[in-house]
């Protein structure tokens, strides 16, 4: 799937090793939740990044301690309906301080894609017929907010106490 980053398609710097199998001599590896528990020593020993893949089910708090030398969170969206990847990616910025790459990945939706950054995304597997285009078009469509999030945009509250 092409992966949107910083606005614009870029090459994918992780390659998803399933469980069993080897881990390549060069370039960053993905791996899911359970083989970088079974396996972590030898991914770190490996000296190239490391990304975890989380499901939905999968609490990012478990990776707390080894945050700083895990370059990207990959949370898995099983189906559009399921918001708990927004609640991770919220806890990752906020609580942990995570500043590593964060990617939604999975079935999410055009309309959930300014939400997904506001709470700390900053990366995207998007569908083959997804453009630049449709991307910018989602982050324009929200000039002003309710809530307070990960990104530090000011809530329509906020605005009004100024005047």
């Amino acid at each position: 799937m092409p992966l949107i980053k910083d606005g614009k398609f870029a090459p994918d710097r992780f390659v998803f090793v399933p469980e069993g199998a080897a881990f390549p001599e060069e370039g960053g590896v993905m791996v899911t939740l359970d083989r970088f528990q079974s396996e972590r020593d030898t991914l770190f020993a490996h000296h190239q990044p490391v990304a975890v893949r989380l499901a939905s089910n999968e609490n990012p708090d478990v990776l707390k301690n080894d945050l700083p030398r895990i370059a990207c969170v990959a949370i898995e969206f099983p189906v559009f309906r399921d918001g708990r990847g927004f609640s991770w990616a919220r806890m990752l910025r906020t609580r942990f301080g995570y500043k590593g790459e964060i990617r939604a990945v999975g079935h999410f939706l055009y309309d959930q894609l300014a939400f997904l950054v506001r709470v700390g995304f900053d990366a995207f597997d998007v569908r083959q017929d997804f453009t630049i285009e449709d991307f910018t078009r989602a982050m324009g469509e929200m000039h002003y907010v309710y809530q307070p999030s990960a990104d530090g945009v000011r809530t329509i509250r906020e605005l009004r106490a100024d005047k």
